[in-house]
């Protein structure tokens, strides 16, 4: 391509730009490469050195209970099953999630207990969890996340990892501070109220006869677009037995206990879906709505045990 003197574009040398016009065309580059390093600072958490991420809350686990390879920072403690979920088609006015349509669907639970230590002894008092993989045909997953608690016991991710701290043994002692409890629950009173409900709420003998709760609250959105908030739980076909205390050295007894009863028989749970009312929150898991609000039930069926590491 040619070009004429008159299709050139006009180019004002370096030397005959203002000193002014410099100054401003140097600030403005100044300026981009400022914001840029901000923004990397800002990803890297280089300005919020205190702030709470997911590896800092890693790290708080990891202080409390040291590390151990291979296994969860929490409920590292715990033994996988397989099974079924079975839906009787109830929730399709609520939900139209195809795991509510009526039939099977395979699974994969978990049970657990709370905790970063996977070799620690079992105790009758230890939060117990139970979370499931329910695997769809159209190779959808849907995962949930129970425990035996009737709430939660705070209602933040920074009050958590507070907990963490303010109840980790002391080195010589082997208990939580009681110090740095009582300044935990002046930060949190919520907590202290939850506290209080959980030690009243009664516990079962083992895994199999527990009732496990989501505890966070959840939008159901059926096929017309209606939305409600709505718990569920999983509450034992197995009939409740008070808790006991374990024989002594006994440090699996739970675990044991649960597999055995798998091998005897298929363990089951319905699953009760709680709707909530408007004025129920949804954003505070320690506060327990009312008893008599409307639930139905679905049937899960949890079989075959596997030990993990």
């Amino acid at each position: 391509m040619n070009l004429t003197k008159s299709d050139q574009l006009p180019q004002m040398p370096l030397g005959q730009l203002t000193r002014a016009s410099l100054i401003i065309r140097f600030t403005v580059i100044a300026i981009l490469i400022a914001g840029i390093a901000v923004l990397f600072a800002y990803a890297g958490g280089w300005l919020t050195p205190y702030a709470l991420t997911p590896a800092s809350m890693i790290n708080t686990f990891q202080k409390v209970n040291g590390l151990h390879p291979g296994f969860r920072r929490n409920h590292a403690k715990g033994v996988c099953v397989s099974g079924y979920f079975e839906s009787n088609g109830r929730a399709v006015a609520l939900s139209k999630a195809s795991v509510f349509t009526p039939g099977r669907v395979s699974i994969i639970g978990r049970f657990s207990l709370a905790g970063g230590r996977p070799f620690a002894a079992d105790a009758p008092h230890m939060i117990r969890g139970m979370a499931i993989l329910f695997k769809l045909s159209d190779g959808e997953e849907w995962r949930t996340a129970m425990t035996d608690i009737p709430v939660f016991t705070v209602k933040s991710a920074q009050a958590f990892h507070d907990q963490l701290l303010a109840f980790a043994p002391d080195p010589e002692t082997r208990k939580p501070d009681p110090a740095k409890m009582k300044a935990f629950f002046a930060k949190y009173p919520e907590s202290a109220k939850a506290m209080e409900l959980i030690r009243s709420h009664p516990v079962s003998s083992g895994f199999e006869n527990s009732t496990y709760n989501s505890l966070n609250a959840f939008r159901f959105i059926n096929s017309k677009g209606a939305v409600v908030p709505v718990r569920w739980s999983m509450v034992p076909f197995q009939p409740f037995q008070p808790v006991t205390e374990p024989a002594e050295g006994d440090k699996n007894y739970l675990f044991d206990a649960l597999i055995a009863s798998i091998h005897s028989h298929p363990l089951q749970w319905h699953l009760v879906v709680t709707i909530g009312q408007p004025e129920d929150p949804t954003n505070d898991a320690t506060i327990p709505w009312p008893p008599d609000r409307q639930q139905g039930r679905r049937r899960n069926v949890d079989d075959r045990p596997h030990r993990e590491r």
